[in-house]
Formats: C-alpha cells, sequence, structure tokens
C-alpha cells in the first residue's frame, strides 16, 4: 500500500481535488505510517521543507479514522507569532474535513477564550505556558478540555529543548497525560539537529515505545549561494544593502535588537523601504511590519533571531546576515528562509563589521558545509523546574501530598533521574523559606510563594525565564514596544530624550516610573533604545573552525575582493597558528596568551584553574586565555590529566545565575551544582590538554628594547 493511501479517504480527496497538490514531499510521504499507526515521530528538515503539513495531515486521518471527539491534538510553538501565523493555514486544512482549529495563548481575547469550554475545538494552537494556565484555571470546564488530548505536535522543537523551557513543555505535558488518563502520542518538528536520536527520546519523556526518526534523503546544501564580505562598520552595511539587490525582498538578521534598530535607521536614511521585527515590538507593530513586508517587493525586513522560525513573511529574494550567528543550526534555519519558489537557490550574503566577525562567517560556512551541526543538549540538573512544577501542582490541586507530585511529574526523565536525597533537600528548602506549607505532610501554597509569584493571579510563576525591567512605549494608545529602563538614564544636558523603536525615532513625553510606561512622539532627532542581554558563548567546535581558518582553510563561499584582503590581514597576524596545536604567546601589551580556540565555556574553566594554582588573575575568553607565565599552561594541565575532564570544575557567570528563575526555591549547594553541570566542556578540555603546545618567541622590545 502506499503511504498516501494510508490516510482518510476524506484527507486523499482534498489534498488532490480542494488543495490541488499533484504529490505530497518526500518528507510528507515518510510521516503518513510512523504517525496514523499511533507511534512517536520527529520530523527533520530545513526550513520550508514541509514539515507542518507532513505532521498535520496524518493527525487528522487519524482524528477521523478513529473518531476523535473533543479537543484531541494539542500544537505548540515557541513563539505567539508562529501560532498566529499558522493559525489561517492550519484552519482551512481542518475545515476541509470538517474539524476546527482555535488560537489559545495570552494574546487572544478573553471573550473568544470564553465560549471554548462550551463549544471545544479538535485542534487547539498553544504554548506550554498556556497549557498550564488551563491546568491551573479555577474555571473547571477549562482543564475538563485537557481529558480528551491524545496527541501533541511540537513545532520547532530544537527551540525548547534546548533551554529549561522544554523541562517545562515536557512536565506539563506529563500533567496533560496523567489528566487524560492515557499515553499521549507526541510528534516533534525540527530543522536538522546533529542528535536527533537524542532529541526524540527526549520529546518522549516517560511515554512508552520508540520514537521514529522521519528525514528526507535529499541535502540542500549543494544548492547554496553562499557570500562573504568585509563592510567594517554597519554604517557601511546599511550602504551595501541600499546598493546591492534592488527590486528584491531581502531579510536580514542582526543578533541584538538595538543592532536590529541602529540599522534600520541606517537604511532607511539611504532611501530604503525597511520593516524591523523583533521582540520588543508591539504586536500590531510587528504584524503591520512582516505583513507589509510579506505583500512588498523591494524592501527590508531586519530581524533578530525571531524570524528564524517558521514565521511566512512571503517569498524571499535574499538573507544577508550582519557578521555571524553564534551557531550552524543558526544559520541553517536563516538561509532556509530562501530558495524555496522553483529555480531558485538558498542564498546567504554576510557583511562583517570586524576581523573576529568575518573569522567566524567564514567557520560557519566551513562547518555547515562539511555537513556539521550542533547537537541540541538539554539542560543538566533542572532542580528549580521542578521546584516550580511543586508550585504548580499545588496551585492546581489546593495542595498536594509529600509524594503526590510524582503520580503526576514523578515519571519525567529529569526528575526521576534526581536522587531521592536532592529531591528531599528541595522541598525542605521551599518549607523553610515559607514558599509552601507543610501541613502534616500536605503541601500548600506559602506566604513567600504568594508575594514573590502571586501577582496577576500566579501569571508570572508559568513563564521559567526571568524578565528584564522595561518599560512599554506607547504614542497616544498604540504601544510601540518595550524598552529596557536604562534606556531613559542620564541624558545629556538639556538634550530630549528620545528612542529608536520600529526604525523610527521617538522624543519622550512623559514617563510613568510606578507603571513603567513612556509616552513618546515622532522625533527628528536620532535615539538610542537599549537592551540587556548576554552574548551566546561560542562553541568548541566553531572555534576550532576559526583556528583552521586562521591556518589556511577556505570557507565554501565566495569572498569579496574586501573579504579577501581581511582574511589575509587576519591570517598574516596569526601565521603562528598550527590546525592541531595551542600557542603560548605574549601580546603587546607583555601579557602571557594561551591560544586554545577551546570555546568560552572550556576556557572558562581553564581560566579558573589557572587562578586556583598559580594565585594570578586569569581572563577567559572564546579564543584564548590571560595567564601569569608559560609554566602555568603546563601546571593547568597536568592537573587536567590528574583530575578527568568530566571532573574539572566549571565556573558559573554570575550573568547567567541572574537568569535562573525559582533559584530562591533552590538550596545554594544544588543551584550551583546544577550551573556547574551545565557550563562544563569536557569534551574540549580533554582535546585540548592532548593537543601539543608550541611557546612562542618573546617579542624582543618586550624587554624595553
Amino acid at each position: 500500500m502506499k503511504a498516501f493511501e494510508r490516510l482518510h479517504p476524506a484527507i486523499q480527496h482534498h489534498i488532490v481535488n480542494s488543495l490541488g497538490w499533484p504529490s505530497l514531499r518526500e518528507l510528507q510521504e515518510l510521516a503518513i505510517e510512523p504517525i496514523a499507526s499511533g507511534q512517536h515521530a520527529l520530523l527533520l528538515a530545513p526550513t520550508a521543507g514541509g514539515k507542518t503539513e507532513a505532521a498535520f495531515f496524518p493527525a487528522l486521518s487519524r482524528m477521523l479514522s478513529e473518531d476523535w471527539r473533543g479537543l484531541s491534538v494539542l500544537y505548540v510553538c515557541p513563539i505567539k507569532a508562529l501560532l498566529n501565523n499558522l493559525e489561517p493555514r492550519l484552519q482551512l486544512f481542518a475545515n476541509l474535513v470538517g474539524r476546527r482549529v482555535q488560537l489559545w495563548h495570552g494574546d487572544v481575547a478573553q471573550r473568544e477564550k470564553a465560549r471554548v469550554p462550551f463549544d471545544p475545538p479538535d485542534i487547539l494552537l498553544t504554548t506550554p505556558e498556556s497549557i498550564e494556565v488551563l491546568l491551573v484555571s479555577r474555571d473547571h470546564a477549562r482543564r475538563e478540555l485537557l481529558r480528551d488530548v491524545r496527541l501533541v505536535i511540537v513545532d520547532e522543537l530544537h527551540a525548547f529543548a534546548g533551554d529549561d523551557r522544554g523541562w517545562h513543555l515536557l512536565a506539563v505535558l506529563e500533567r496533560v497525560s496523567h489528566l487524560a488518563g492515557r499515553t499521549l502520542q507526541r510528534i516533534g518538528l525540527s530543522a536538522t539537529v546533529g542528535n536527533a536520536v537524542e532529541l526524540g527520546s527526549w520529546l518522549r519523556g516517560s511515554a512508552p515505545g520508540d520514537t521514529q526518526i522521519v528525514t528526507p534523503s535529499v541535502s540542500v546544501r549543494a544548492e547554496a549561494d553562499l557570500s562573504i564580505d568585509f563592510v567594517g562598520t554597519l554604517a557601511n552595511a546599511a550602504t551595501v544593502i541600499a546598493q546591492l539587490h534592488r527590486g528584491e525582498k531581502r531579510l536580514v538578521f542582526c543578533d541584538s535588537r538595538t543592532r536590529v534598530e541602529e540599522l534600520a535607521s541606517l537604511t532607511r536614511e539611504r532611501g530604503i523601504e525597511t520593516y524591523v521585527s523583533h521582540g520588543s515590538l508591539g504586536l500590531d507593530e510587528r504584524r503591520q511590519a512582516e505583513h507589509a513586508f510579506a505583500e512588498g517587493s523591494n524592501c527590508v525586513i531586519i530581524a533578530t533571531s525571531t524570524l528564524e522560525l517558521g514565521i511566512d513573511v512571503g517569498d524571499l529574494d535574499r538573507v544577508i546576515q550582519i557578521d555571524a550567528p553564534p551557531t550552524v543550526a543558526s544559520f541553517a534555519q536563516r538561509i532556509g528562509r530562501t530558495g524555496r519558489r522553483h529555480g531558485t537557490r538558498r542564498n546567504c550574503l554576510f557583511l562583517a563589521t570586524s576581523d573576529d566577525a568575518l573569522l567566524q562567517a567564514c567557520a560557519l560556512v566551513t562547518l555547515w558545509s562539511s555537513g556539521f551541526m550542533e547537537p541540541v543538549e538539554p539542560p543538566a540538573r533542572p532542580y528549580h523546574l521542578f521546584a516550580q512544577q511543586i508550585l504548580a501542582l499545588v496551585l492546581q490541586e489546593g495542595r498536594i501530598g509529600r509524594t503526590g507530585w510524582r503520580d503526576w511529574v514523578g515519571r519525567l526523565p529529569a526528575f526521576a533521574a534526581m536522587s531521592a536525597d536532592d529531591l528531599t533537600q528541595v522541598l525542605d528548602h521551599m518549607v523553610a523559606s515559607q514558599m509552601l506549607i507543610d501541613d502534616g505532610g500536605l503541601l500548600s501554597m506559602g506566604a513567600t510563594a504568594e508575594s514573590t509569584y502571586g501577582f496577576k493571579n500566579f501569571l508570572t510563576l508559568f513563564s521559567v525565564f526571568t524578565t528584564s525591567p522595561v518599560f512599554t512605549v506607547f504614542h497616544g494608545r498604540q504601544e510601540i514596544g518595550q524598552v529596557h529602563q536604562v534606556s531613559f538614564f542620564a541624558p545629556r544636558g538639556d538634550d530630549p530624550l528620545v528612542l529608536t523603536l520600529g526604525g523610527r525615532h521617538w522624543q519622550v513625553t512623559e514617563l510613568n516610573w510606578d507603571r513603567q510606561t513612556a509616552q513618546v512622539q515622532p522625533a527628528e532627532n536620532k535615539g538610542r533604545s537599549r537592551w540587556l542581554g548576554t552574548s551566546a558563548p561560542l562553541s568548541y567546535p566553531l572555534c576550532q573552525a576559526m583556528k583552521r581558518v586562521l591556518a589556511g582553510e577556505d570557507p565554501s563561499a565566495r569572498l569579496s575582493q574586501r573579504a579577501t584582503d581581511a582574511v589575509a590581514k587576519v591570517r598574516a597576524d596569526f601565521a603562528w597558528v598550527r590546525p592541531d596545536e595551542t600557542a603560548i604567546a605574549w601580546d603587546e601589551r607583555d601579557r602571557v596568551r594561551w591560544w586554545t580556540f577551546a570555546g568560552l565555556r572550556a576556557n572558562a574553566q581553564l581560566a579558573s584553574q589557572a587562578e586556583a594554582t598559580t594565585a594570578a588573575r586569569s581572563w577567559d575568553r572564546n579564543l584564548a586565555i590571560d595567564v601569569a607565565e608559560p609554566a602555568d599552561v603546563e601546571v593547568i594541565c597536568q592537573s587536567l590529566f590528574e583530575k578527568g575532564a568530566s571532573s574539572f570544575p566549571a565556573v558559573v557567570d554570575h550573568r547567567a545565575l541572574e537568569q535562573i528563575k525559582f533559584a530562591d526555591c533552590v538550596p545554594g549547594s544544588l543551584l550551583q551544582r546544577m550551573m556547574q553541570q551545565r557550563w562544563a566542556d569536557p569534551v574540549a578540555l580533554a582535546d585540548i590538554a592532548r593537543q601539543p603546545r608550541r611557546i612562542l618567541s618573546r617579542p624582543s622590545n618586550s624587554d624595553g628594547e
């Protein structure tokens, strides 16, 4: 039997006749059998590879064949904008066979949500946070919606699995499964990853069975058109964007909101029709920009990584990357936005504004062309998520027994792997800090939890990330976006305070510090908005690829003459680099620098060991660490061999600790252990210790000559 014939006859009919599709894509054919037969599955394909339909059609087929009633399918996405974008298409597919789709997230009006319990949809498009809101709802009918759930589709799975939000997702699915009294079939959609089997197992949670990995056989790497240019400044990048590819639709990625706004202002000054998209813009502002861009032709949309995901902004002609993203996976998502039309190729132009960015772009292209893709690694030991789930269950049930949580989330592999002693420590700490009240073995909400997380009916409890202190910016009643409060600090003299949002300038006319709002009006003067964030650490494979580029390996991309000259200059400055060894050198300030090319996490561990063994302050970066003397390097490596890389102490960035929500629910010793395991890179450490070390000659002027 052909896979297509495995689908319900109504689905077959509408694919051929209503949609007019002559055939299915390879991924869509391959996905039918495992999904239709009830197996867990992970569907892997580049952006625009047909993953949504590959999951949705056989899910609808099961719904019809087995006569599912009530809310039977959850379709989960990491961001609300993607859900909004998918809703019209999925609604069309469902309506063809007499079924309905409903959006359910924080931006959906309450009047729409109020109707749902009385007329449940068949498929709910939602987020993990909104599922948890349903679970703890005091409106019994809302919670009852989840009793009929049978299947879950998780879109952009890699975006969940790499951080704590993935554990939150799995925990709420465990609770839905317990409430429904059945195992939920789980379908994950993801871009290509380096560890598909492990990711599929992670998605399954405690559910029995195997996860089928479904991926098309054809690679698109050979079809890509990659170019790298060196422009030196963001202003020069704007000039290049204005001059190249006129008449085409271009998506430009920057890796910070501040640079997105700055570049948007610069391109508009050069007469380019420019739109902006990032997570701190108001919803209407972002939707208008994305819709206008989708309908346009000769225009540019400048965005952060939010447009990496499958949000449809129409057919693109070009992707332009300012500098370089931090991972190969991110680059693969971005280049996947192009080449969708017949006869076109996927493409990306890098515009590097610094030597480091140029080197990183060359290394990324080299890795991507070789077929490398980072593994997605769920964060280790999520003690704080265990605490969050305890609080959520107490809110959901009113109170639970000391071991009552086990029925709901006790089989989740992350929690099942924690020792009984560790879990007892967390519960004891929560009782001692009055997060919980223990009344004869029954746990209920404590005063500290009420005051910390009880704001707006405990809405802050359902998000696993901390949020920065931001102000909402309004022009009249229109929300323009949000900025960090540091944007309002210390204007110079009598200069007006001017922000930049959506690529336009706004003068602040009123600030309300109590409500954290700002009123603005259009301004002629240039402004600047600020958001706080941390740059992602570079990985060991990427840094090693940067070393190979310095040693002479050429990227699989066209380099402009400017880029060719800049690479040659950087290589001349690092002429001593060898691909299979590390080097110890003196810099222009006579500091001793060990060039490990190990990545930030491993270098932080090495720097910490240098300070511990030599009592001299060390400094870590992605590519090198500073030490007091060359002999210190041998001491560090000897310590590595004696202790073993896996037991080498990791260094926790204090900024990372500040981002751990619910840290106050976890004993300090467990929190430190959790973070040390997350920041460790034993593979890189072991490899660096094995590589030969070469001490370069000290510059002759270092002795004052």
